[in-house]
């Protein structure tokens, strides 16, 4: 008998434990407004403590980032729902029923795949560049909702409705300006590598005197780094006087965009000044499916970006713009990945470019992957030891503080796009 009036008891402690699914999850609905397609992507759901900016602008690899969580949607039907759950993959907070119960402000957003069928026989999905240098949560066409604030606690059970109804504008092609063109190619080579149309460019400052003496021409200075939206660092006009200094927290120092203004007016008049030499300086753009760049090299997953830049892009450019077309009249710069990339170029391309200066490039082998020797460490994450685990660093500041591990830098890649979905 004394068992048997011990069942109910027992019966009570079981259904007080958190059963895998019972945790509290979030619906997705896409609003029947936007008329999408089917969609293929990764659902996104960001999870702030904090109003100050949508959660969307706030991932990133500092101590102060907010929580995302991510899903991979296929065939997302018009009029369906989609259910972020405890199965959803997240940074820096793994798993849902691990948040601690509170008001979160909360945003859903669909970054958008594209299926590619490659040369090399391979399907992938994949979410091409639209223009924004691969930032998903300004990515033009990309859809998501308004931030909500909701009571969120994973030990309940139940469901909190989410509905997607706004969707990221196109982004303006830059202008021409007197100085300043722009250029953009479709690759027949990276066309035909990613089975369907593709296309790099550049920015172009023009020489002073280029329009007053039309039968010149000039020699190439390429500069290679990450996306570009339009040539940075030149300005045609004086500083704004009325600019609010601002912040920055990178290099400790208040009114960081006054400097920045001054130095690109500087540019400017020493660009056109009497003793400055007469070049055609250019920036690449080649954002592509993975990436803000493609690091100017071939690669068997990129394909023949090398290849296109140096045999299609360039010789355009210098078509269009009165370039001397000759390897000796082109050199190219850089700096981090931009001095990488400057190196690589001029090692796979001697006979097309006539020297670089590459400043702080990026780790040149893999032996000195920043904190990690892929050819001989046992661990990406933690430094080899008998009786200790010690964490890799990620990031630091210029005392050393470190605010990042790579562990941490390679969960947030995940929970923003799962690897397997390839």
């Amino acid at each position: 008998m004394t068992n048997l009036f011990r069942l109910p008891v027992l019966w009570a402690a079981l259904l007080s434990i958190a059963i895998p699914g019972q945790t509290q999850t979030f619906r997705v609905t896409i609003a029947n407004t936007l008329q999408q397609p089917a969609l293929d992507g990764r659902l996104l759901l960001l999870i702030s403590n904090n109003d100050k900016d949508e959660p969307r602008n706030q991932i990133n690899d500092a101590a102060g980032t907010q929580m995302v969580f991510g899903i991979d949607v296929d065939g997302w039907q018009p009029g369906g729902s989609s259910l972020v759950d405890m199965h959803a993959f997240g940074y820096p907070i793994e798993r849902l029923r691990d948040i601690p119960a509170g008001d979160y402000y909360v945003q859903v957003l669909l970054h958008k795949y594209e299926t590619f069928h490659l040369k090399d026989g391979h399907t992938v999905k994949l979410p091409m560049d639209r223009g924004e240098g691969q930032h998903w949560n300004q990515a033009p066409g990309n859809i998501y909702s308004a931030p909500v604030r909701v009571h969120f606690d994973p030990a309940t059970s139940g469901e909190i409705s989410l509905t997607i109804d706004h969707i990221i504008p196109s982004i303006e092609e830059p202008k021409d300006t007197r100085y300043i063109k722009h250029i953009k190619i479709q690759s027949k080579l990276l066309t035909e590598f990613w089975g369907r149309p593709m296309y790099i460019g550049a920015h172009v400052l023009l020489p002073e005197g280029f329009d007053e003496h039309p039968t010149v021409k000039y020699p190439l200075a390429i500069f290679h780094g990450h996306f570009p939206a339009d040539f940075d660092g030149f300005r045609t006009t004086a500083p704004d006087e009325d600019l609010k200094p601002d912040s920055s927290a990178r290099f400790r120092i208040t009114g960081y965009n006054k400097i920045v203004q001054q130095e690109a007016y500087s540019f400017y008049k020493q660009w056109t000044g009497p003793g400055f030499p007469r070049v055609l300086a250019i920036e690449i753009a080649h954002a592509n499916p993975y990436y803000d760049d493609s690091y100017a090299v071939n690669s068997e997953c990129l394909g023949p970006y090398g290849d296109a830049i140096t045999y299609e892009l360039i010789p355009e450019i210098e078509r269009r713009f009165r370039g001397i077309g000759q390897g000796w009249a082109r050199f190219i710069y850089g700096g981090s990945t931009g001095g990488w990339e400057a190196l690589a170029v001029q090692v796979f391309y001697p006979d097309q470019y006539n020297g670089c200066y590459a400043s702080c490039p990026d780790p040149i082998d893999f032996h000195n992957y920043t904190t990690i020797d892929i050819y001989n460490d046992r661990n990406a994450y933690y430094v080899s030891s008998d009786y200790k685990k010690t964490p890799r660093p990620g990031y630091r500041d210029y005392l050393g503080h470190v605010s990042a591990l790579v562990k941490d830098m390679n969960q947030r890649e995940l929970a923003l796009g799962n690897a397997d979905h390839l």
